[in-house]
C-alpha cells in the first residue's frame, strides 16, 4: 500500500492582531519560528489555494508575530482571526531524523520482539517533556510516550512503528 502524505500541514493558529499594520499573533505548532522563516508563502486552507506571502516572522514569548505582504490594516488582520495556517511541506526544510507529526498518524504499532499489533496512530500529542501517541485498536485507546526507551523504530515508508512494552502501558493482568 503506497503512502499518501498531506502536502499541506498545519503551521498553527492566528490568535490576535498586533498593532495597527496587520500584524498578527500567531501560535505556532512547529518547533520553532526559524522554521516558519523558511517560508515564503503560506496558506489559509489545507490545499494551498487561498496563499498569503510571509514577509517576517519574529518570535514574542511563547508566540510568533507575523506580517503578510497583503494585510497592511488592523481591520484586514482582524478577520484572519483563529484562522489555521498552513504550508506546503516542500517549502521547507527539516533535519533527516526529524519528521512531521502528521506523517505518524495512521501508522501502526507494533511489539518490537513478537511483531504482535498493539493499534494505530489516531492522535499525536505534547504536554510538556514528549509527544504522547494516541493509539487505537479496537475502539479501545492507548497513550504510548514517544521516549527512546519505548520506541525502538520508526519507519514512515512503511507506515510502522515498533516499540518496547513496558509493564503497564497495555493494562496487562
Amino acid at each position: 500500500m503506497e503512502r499518501i502524505m498531506k502536502q499541506y500541514l498545519e503551521l498553527g493558529k492566528i490568535n490576535n492582531t498586533h498593532g495597527l499594520k496587520g500584524e498578527v499573533k500567531f501560535e505556532y505548532w512547529c518547533d520553532s519560528v526559524d522554521y516558519i522563516r523558511q517560508l515564503e508563502t503560506v496558506y489559509l486552507d489545507s490545499e494551498g489555494k487561498k496563499a498569503l506571502s510571509l514577509v517576517s516572522a519574529r518570535p514574542q514569548k511563547n508566540i510568533a508575530i507575523l506580517k503578510f505582504a497583503e494585510i497592511t490594516t488592523i481591520e484586514q488582520a482582524q478577520e484572519l482571526k483563529n484562522e489555521i495556517l498552513y504550508c506546503n511541506r516542500d517549502d521547507a526544510e527539516i533535519d533527516d531524523e526529524s519528521y512531521y507529526l502528521a506523517d505518524i498518524i495512521g501508522c501502526r504499532v507494533v511489539d518490537n520482539e513478537s511483531g504482535g499489533e498493539y493499534g494505530v496512530v489516531k492522535d499525536v500529542m505534547n504536554y510538556g517533556s514528549c509527544d504522547i501517541y494516541d493509539v487505537v485498536k479496537d475502539k479501545k485507546h492507548y497513550l504510548i510516550p514517544a521516549t527512546p526507551d519505548i520506541i525502538a523504530a520508526l519507519d514512515l515508508e512503511e507506515q510502522l512503528i515498533k516499540i518496547h512494552a513496558m509493564k503497564g502501558l497495555f493494562n496487562e493482568n
